[in-house]
């Protein structure tokens, strides 16, 4: 497990494609007794995007370009949100009460922010204000069916706010390459909701990016990831043009 607030992938600099994970480890550090979770809340979707630190691995070797990956579980602090927000620490996760969550004072929390949240954004921004790519792409997973929600058939969402153009790009390449598979814009989340990461990075130094949601039973073994790795990859081809 990985014991740093991240953790760099390093390509070729000069390499126009950059790839993130802030949900990509499940890594609870030692001195939070799992946050009082045990089993299968462990490892399961509340804990982290299962399969995306392999999709993004997977990717970055292809490619030989560079990639940032949070190393700690989104229970402990989630990357992807606004320091400000209740849910920054969450205290359930899909109807798991977080017991190590619960009644945190102001030092606890502060804490958790200054050792894990604010290092792996700072080396996000330094990354990207070192490599500039031609494209960033966040990479997210989501469970084919919420314990506290309907079952989802979606296999690709794409959450889409601040660049069309990447995304609808995208798409199209990716159904030229996969028709039988079912991809839509802000779904099963919506960017206008929660896209923190991408609002404070990407957005305002105006870099293309694209924000990929792949539901996790496609990506949950070494074989689907290596799939979608090809999947993604081909559909990224053209868009880079290394």
């Amino acid at each position: 497990p990985m014991s740093e607030p991240f953790h760099r992938i390093l390509g070729r600099p000069e390499h126009p494609l950059f790839l993130f994970g802030d949900h990509a480890s499940k890594h609870i550090p030692d001195g939070f007794d799992n946050l009082g979770l045990s089993g299968d809340d462990l490892t399961r979707h509340i804990a982290w995007d299962i399969g995306t630190e392999g999709v993004i691995r997977g990717l970055a070797k292809r490619f030989d370009c560079s990639a940032l990956i949070a190393g700690f579980s989104r229970l402990l602090i989630d990357a992807n949100r606004d320091p400000e927000m209740k849910t920054l620490i969450p205290e359930t996760s899909d109807g798991t009460p977080i017991q190590g969550n619960v009644n945190l004072d102001a030092g606890a929390r502060q804490q958790r922010i200054e050792a894990y949240y604010r290092p792996y954004h700072a080396a996000l921004g330094q990354a990207l204000d070192w490599l500039t790519p031609k494209l960033s792409i966040s990479v997210h997973s989501f469970t084919p069916k919420p314990d506290l929600g309907a079952q989802r058939h979606l296999d690709l969402g794409l959450l889409v706010k601040h660049d069309v153009e990447s995304a609808d790009m995208f798409i199209r390449h990716f159904r030229t390459l996969a028709p039988e598979l079912s991809v839509a814009v802000n779904e099963p989340y919506s960017a206008y909701d929660l896209n923190y990461t991408v609002d404070v990075h990407l957005a305002p130094r105006g870099f293309a990016h694209l924000a990929i949601e792949i539901r996790q039973d496609h990506i949950s073994d070494q074989t689907g990831i290596d799939n979608w790795v090809k999947l993604i990859g081909d559909a990224l081809e053209p868009m880079i043009g290394d």
